[in-house]
């Protein structure tokens, strides 16, 4: 074999090379995947229901006030990073997916500086006060239809109040806590007046019934007089002698 049929075969085995890795890097350049500068909402999953849930739901709901009066700002500290993707907590901090919330507890809905608030929540109108708050986190999308908050809510009513604590410890004027009321006490129901028992009676002589043979009281019978005594019948006179003729 002369030189340049080895040329030749050399060539095409270099050009398919050129081809084959070629095409891989075109590849690559046409659908590389580019990782976004901000994230995107992070949804969470609310937990599936256990059996007990029909159970827990029958259960009174405590009150907001009451478990605010018992939440740790410490604990809601640690709940307050489910949400650091998409706000910030701290006095001046910059908005990001979500506004920041350094004071939101008692200002206005739609408050913050620089934020694309949706036209839902500017109609909705009022203050974040604890109620308004607690309504929100427990499911964003039930207390504002149209939200762009695209988050499940915290279904933990503990785990809520432990957040709405520390949301009020972020801001400059801290309003004061609801009250906590004293449960109320049911008046006792009126008991019915229980009913006297009858008075027993003597059992009354049942009427004999008709038809049935009267018995009658045997008749007290006089004594009868006694009877004469026989008397001994007394010789009969002697009849006459007939005169004979004589």
């Amino acid at each position: 074999m002369d030189s340049f049929e080895i040329n030749k075969i050399a060539g095409a085995v270099l050009l398919a090379l050129l081809v084959i890795f070629g095409t891989k890097t075109m590849s690559n350049i046409v659908f590389k995947a580019h990782k976004p500068e901000k994230p995107g909402y992070m949804v969470e999953v609310p937990d599936a229901p256990d059996q007990g849930a029909d159970k827990a739901s029958d259960e009174p709901q405590v009150p907001f006030a009451t478990l605010l009066a018992k939440a740790s700002a410490e604990k809601g500290m640690g709940v307050a990073k489910k949400c650091s993707a998409c706000h910030t907590f701290d006095k001046g901090g910059k908005n990001k997916i979500g506004p920041n919330l350094y004071g939101v507890v008692g200002s206005k809905l739609g408050a913050t500086d620089g934020f694309a608030y949706s036209e839902a929540l500017k109609a909705k109108g009022g203050t974040w006060d604890y109620d308004a708050l607690d309504q929100f986190l427990a499911n964003p999308k039930a207390f504002i239809d149209g939200t762009k908050m695209s988050f499940a809510g915290i279904k933990k009513d503990g785990q809520r109040a432990d957040l709405v604590l520390y949301l009020r410890q972020q801001g400059d004027t801290k309003p004061p806590l609801p009250e906590v009321k004293a449960p109320a006490v049911a008046a006792p129901k009126a008991e019915a007046p229980k009913a006297a028992a009858p008075e027993a009676k003597a059992p009354e002589a049942a009427a004999p019934k008709s038809g049935a043979p009267k018995v009658k009281a045997p008749e007290a019978t006089e004594p009868k007089a006694d009877a004469p005594e026989a008397k001994a019948p007394e010789p009969a006179a002697p009849a006459a002698e007939t005169p004979k003729q004589q």
